[in-house]
């Protein structure tokens, strides 16, 4: 998901809306349901570089689908720092839209609600069968063992971005491919105002991003098999000092990075301030930002072997937008037809093309549009070397309280205070507790 536009804006509310008996969305009051069944309402994901040229974008589309099917989509981009909180109202009140975006890190959570209309087979057979979507991006569709809540619309991955001209000035020739490497070519790039990577410290849900990674590397799921929290384990503790050490012990993090949560590290970078940024699908902002594509590089992010692969050699969560339909809409035939639209072939190459991401349809990776230094990649990536978040339905709590957690250490590192082993086990520890109890 995109969440590292903004930071996971109301987990809090997310726990009291599990908690509560969901009754779905659909109504025709409120929240914009359809009045007729000639009209569907869909909330939209803020996925370029406004909500005006998400408009711009998917108007068009809307339009075409309103032409084959007389359908007509009222269409709502929500921005991120809205979105979830909108979700968790509407799954309260019944009052909502006929479908909406989400990101996919929140289908076991929202899916917990019961507000959403559940992808079984005969669901998925409407929209031409589960088979033609990226088995990783399903993985982030709801909890294993249960039909999906959703069905994946863009796929995105993390990679290294690098600007092309700070290598070459500290004689670096080739993108670092281990974490080793990335410390070494760091240290010759740091120094006179600049800094090597980029981090937003702030950001609880790029922290997760981050150190889940770092976890499947050192051997750790931040869950037990059975769904139960285990953020206190070696490896855990292992992944998240590794993460912060990049700030306290290897200083190739500046220390101001602690506060950012907005994005200021791709600005950082688009002005030559940082030299490498961890990020998901950056490119169509680098050019909102004003760098050229010449300008930056773009490699798998690092693992300790150099080769991503599997378990240890994971370099990325899936990370992705999903499409669901509130479980209540009086307009269920609708409401499917609109989500075979926007997943078919065509309009994946569409879509996910005017956003710089990669279409979990099969079919779709084919055209040469994803296979640009922008998306190969990812491509790769995805299909290759990424793992679903945990999909369970604590996971908007874990963004919240190991994330929360990174923050503090982040902080600690910023103001010269020693980062160890024991302090980051003690953060993880309070973290734990926070998380729900069954």
């Amino acid at each position: 998901m995109r969440s590292i536009r903004a930071a996971a804006v109301g987990a809090v509310t997310m726990s009291l809306a599990l908690a509560a008996s969901a009754c779905g969305g659909g109504s025709s009051s409120g929240g914009g349901s359809n009045d007729s069944p000639k009209e569907l309402t869909y909330w939209a994901s803020n996925q370029g570089a406004s909500v005006e040229v998400d408009k711009k974008v998917l108007q068009p589309e809307l339009d075409k689908f309103e032409k084959e099917t007389g359908i007509k989509v009222k269409l709502e981009v929500v921005p991120w720092s809205d979105l979830l909180n909108r979700i968790l109202t509407a799954t309260t009140s019944g009052q909502g839209p006929d479908i909406l975006n989400i990101g996919n890190t929140w289908s076991a959570s929202l899916q917990a609600t019961g507000a959403l209309l559940p992808w079984d087979a005969k669901n998925f057979d409407t929209i031409g069968g589960r088979d033609r979507f990226v088995e990783s991006a399903l993985g982030s569709t709801g909890v294993e063992g249960q039909d999906p809540a959703a069905v994946p619309l863009y796929s995105m991955a993390y990679a290294l971005y690098y600007n092309k001209q700070m290598f070459a000035d500290a004689g670096v020739t080739k993108p670092p491919a281990t974490w080793d490497e990335l410390v070494e070519t760091g240290k010759k790039i740091s120094g006179d105002g600049k800094w090597a990577l980029g981090a937003e410290g702030s950001n609880l849900s790029n922290n997760i991003h981050q150190v889940f990674v770092l976890g499947k590397q050192h051997g750790a799921d931040f869950f037990t098999a059975d769904g139960k929290p285990d953020f206190t384990s070696e490896g855990a503790v292992a992944a998240v000092k590794q993460y912060v050490d990049l700030m306290a012990k290897d200083k190739v993090i500046a220390p101001g990075n602690a506060e950012y949560a907005q994005n200021q590290s791709l600005s950082d970078f688009a002005k030559g301030k940082t030299a490498m940024v961890l990020w998901q699908t950056a490119s169509a902002t680098f050019k909102t930002m004003g760098m050229k594509e010449d300008e930056w590089g773009v490699a798998p992010a690092p693992v300790a072997s150099g080769t991503p692969g599997a378990g240890q050699a994971t370099n990325s969560m899936v990370a992705g937008i999903n499409m669901a339909v509130f479980k209540n809409t009086d307009n269920v035939d609708g409401a499917t037809k609109f989500v075979k639209f926007m997943t078919s072939d065509a309009e994946q190459k569409i879509l996910n093309e005017a956003y710089g991401s990669i279409p979990p349809v099969k079919a779709a990776q084919s055209d040469p549009a994803f296979n640009t230094q922008a998306t190969a990649v990812l491509r790769e990536t995805l299909a290759t070397s990424a793992a679903a978040l945990p999909q369970v339905p604590d996971e908007s709590q874990f963004e919240t309280a190991v994330g929360t957690a990174v923050k503090e250490l982040f902080a600690d590192a910023a103001a010269g205070r020693a980062v160890t082993a024991e302090s980051v086990k003690e953060k993880l520890a309070k973290a734990q507790q926070q998380m729900p109890t069954k």
